[in-house]
């Protein structure tokens, strides 16, 4: 269990986390989301005693970090792929980390297998690609054989083998009964991989539920189809609605799919279909942080 309770982070006048609390429990993937600048990474630093908190705590099964004697044993962390010596090689990093925490040298090599990097493991990291790098980082995170493990953006730079790899290792560790927190800007990812969604927004707490929740209660838009789509889109136009016309008919937002059945009755426009759409996890975090965006882009008229 993952606890973050009532932190808050000053750096100078900048506000990076402020009294935010919140529970990962074990036995699910839950996924950590906010816009650039919400506080994720400065959270999970603190989390790992990278950074120190101005005012409240995180603990891990009920510790700090810093006490936990040999911490690789109880957490596993990868929040920087490239933060290895560039020099070192493969298999020579993940030895030091194993000495370190007194983890038996031939876990080395059943990690380097796991990850699939076993026949670069005496190259030089320094080389390694960026996709390289995040299956390294996960070996040092499973090293201790660990029952937290925390991953920060962990599928940039992968290729879709070792998304879709990465996709079931997490469920993999869930269902052993570990806390797996992921922290990742891919909605579409995070809608595939995650059980349960935190989001956070200027450093706040904001929402937390499984996608499906989340999904349920955000309002999604309509698709119709019909015998006159153009007819029938001046007609939602004029009664406040939002119509994006395509080929295959009408994506129709801000009206409920009963007064655009309504609507084209009192018009004669026959309807061939109308399916109300539930939204993405991406329509629901662009709705929930829509105030706690550090910088937009102007989005063009409709």
């Amino acid at each position: 269990m993952l606890r973050v309770d009532h932190l808050t982070k000053h750096y100078g006048d900048t506000v990076a986390v402020d009294d935010l609390s919140f529970d990962v429990a074990p036995g699910v993937v839950t996924g950590f989301l906010g816009p650039n600048g919400s506080g994720k990474s400065t959270t999970m630093r603190i989390m790992l005693g990278l950074d120190r908190p101005t005012k409240g705590r995180t603990s891990i099964d009920g510790h700090a970090y810093r006490d936990f004697p040999a911490p690789l044993r109880e957490v596993g962390a990868q929040l920087d792929a490239k933060s290895v010596h560039p020099g070192r090689s493969a298999r020579n990093h993940l030895r030091a980390l194993a000495t370190s925490n007194a983890i038996p040298l031939t876990r080395v090599d059943e990690v380097l297998e796991f990850a699939g990097i076993a026949s670069v493991a005496d190259k030089k990291v320094g080389g390694f690609s960026l996709g390289m790098s995040q299956r390294l980082g996960i070996a040092a995170a499973i090293l201790g054989d660990p029952g937290v493990l925390l991953f920060d953006e962990p599928v940039n730079g992968l290729d879709p083998e070792g998304i879709r790899w990465i996709r079931e290792f997490f469920a993999t560790l869930a269902h052993e009964g570990r806390t797996v927190f992921v922290s990742s800007h891919l909605m579409s990812e995070m809608a595939l991989t995650a059980d349960q969604i935190i989001v956070i927004g200027r450093g706040r707490f904001i929402a937390q539920g499984s996608v499906d929740d989340l999904t349920r209660t955000s309002a999604g838009t309509v698709f119709v189809a019909s015998a006159d789509d153009a007819r029938l889109a001046q007609r939602l136009r004029d009664a406040g609605a939002s119509v994006a016309v395509s080929e295959r008919g009408l994506d129709v937002g801000k009206v409920p799919s009963s007064a655009i059945g309504e609507i084209a009755l009192a018009d004669g426009i026959a309807l061939n279909e109308l399916t109300p759409q539930r939204a993405s996890l991406e329509e629901v975090f662009m709705e929930l942080t829509a105030d706690s965006i550090e910088y937009g882009s102007a989005r063009a008229a409709s």
